[in-house]
């Protein structure tokens, strides 16, 4: 079947991650992220491509989709994969002490953004073909913690997106908003450093890390792109990787 994919936050961790596992599987990526940061080792010729955006300007955004790259990306494919990665941690700490700039920055990158390049996917000419979107979740969603107040209101926005994108039974689109783990990447060393006063669950973060429990990206990647392309994909509106076994 003819694969082709966007991943978002492409550039460092988890991102470059998925954007490798896709390469190496020979499906056409298209990377979307602040800074260009060149190929994937070992992809071929035609396998990669790159957009250097800034996802927190939503105007920008909105400038790139009114263009012709994403339709023109997809022409020809009988699947299409967007992978939801980008996202950030900021503003932390107690409600008084966030920056409303910095709360308006989040809610940009980590809902607007996958949700308009969604329905922007959703809404391009495709006849028979199969669209699958996947939002990079979090425990956080689920669960609300003292001084990530932004971050757990965002991801579980995308929870809930996906279970009503779920209900609305499109023809050929999947989705699932699904929670990767805990991931060995710089937010994770950036939670580490982080003053406890602003996240108290500081400790919690540097005794995973000190007793090897973070996930390597590769790892992490390897098992969501596995799932992405498996005939299980979809099948609930919202998940955990740690508890899936791919089909």
């Amino acid at each position: 079947m003819q694969t082709c994919a966007i991943v978002t936050g492409h550039s460092r961790g988890l991102g470059a991650a998925i954007v490798q596992q896709l390469t190496q599987r020979g499906i056409p990526t298209l990377g979307l992220s602040r800074s260009a940061v060149g190929a994937p080792a070992g992809a071929a010729a035609g396998q990669f491509d790159e957009v250097a955006l800034d996802l927190c300007d939503l105007d920008a955004l909105r400038a790139w989709l009114a263009g012709p790259q994403l339709a023109n990306w997809i022409i020809g494919r009988q699947r299409v994969l967007l992978v939801n990665n980008a996202g950030t941690l900021e503003p932390m700490g107690p409600l008084a002490t966030q920056d409303p700039l910095a709360v308006a920055d989040a809610v940009s990158l980590n809902v607007a953004t996958p949700l308009m390049l969604s329905a922007a996917l959703a809404a391009l000419d495709g006849v028979g073909q199969q669209r699958r979107i996947v939002h990079i979740s979090s425990g956080a969603a689920r669960s609300a913690y003292a001084g990530w107040s932004v971050y757990c209101a965002t991801k579980a926005a995308l929870d809930q997106h996906a279970r009503a994108v779920a209900l609305d039974a499109t023809p050929g689109l999947r989705i699932c908003s699904l929670a990767p783990g805990v991931v060995d990447t710089s937010m994770q060393a950036a939670l580490r450093d982080v003053d406890p006063a602003r996240f108290p669950l500081r400790e919690r973060f540097e005794k995973l890390h000190r007793e090897g429990l973070l996930a390597s990206p590769e790892d992490c990647a390897a098992r969501l792109v596995e799932y992405l392309l498996s005939d299980a994909f979809g099948s609930e509106p919202v998940a955990d990787l740690r508890q899936i076994q791919a089909a």
